[in-house]
């Protein structure tokens, strides 16, 4: 039986949410991404050309992460959670994919967005893992997404 861990990012909580129940479909254990310096509300008015999401994004900047997983290599699939920001994954996301060797490791990306679709999020993360990490899905879930349907995804994950 395979180990699985939840790795997520939330800025608004959305996120947070659904990885809880992802983690509980998958009887995974569960890592919160959680950035050094955390996003004010102002960090994140995506509005706001000068905000501090913008910068990083447009800027292609790491975001240093508090905290690291530990025991990383006790696990073979990594459910990797995050918020849709600019059609792909937030800087952080990035930073954390970097910061570990994913090597033999398979990987499966879900994704909350207030309109946008999972688009390209994989192929855009996958130059930043090692050649024999594998990226298995990807999927965009909404709010209103049924228990049922999550653990019927992670299903197709593990089977």
């Amino acid at each position: 039986m395979s180990k699985i861990l939840t790795a997520f990012f939330s800025a608004s909580g959305t996120t947070g949410k659904l990885a809880q129940r992802v983690a509980e479909a998958a009887g995974a254990d569960v890592f919160e991404i959680v950035p050094e310096k955390p996003y004010s509300a102002a960090d994140l008015r995506w509005t706001n050309p000068l905000a501090r999401c913008n910068r990083e994004k447009i800027g292609k900047k790491d975001v240093p992460i508090a905290g690291t997983v530990g025991n990383f290599g006790d696990y073979d699939l990594f459910l990797i959670g995050f918020p849709i920001w600019y059609y792909g994954a937030p800087n952080i996301i990035q930073t954390f994919v970097k910061q570990y060797d994913f090597s033999g490791k398979k990987i499966a990306l879900f994704a909350t967005s207030g309109g946008s679709d999972i688009g390209k999020t994989a192929a855009k993360l996958r130059p930043l893992l090692s050649e024999s990490a594998n990226i298995i899905d990807a999927k965009l879930f909404k709010a209103s997404d049924s228990d049922e349907a999550i653990a019927a995804w992670v299903k197709t994950l593990t089977e």
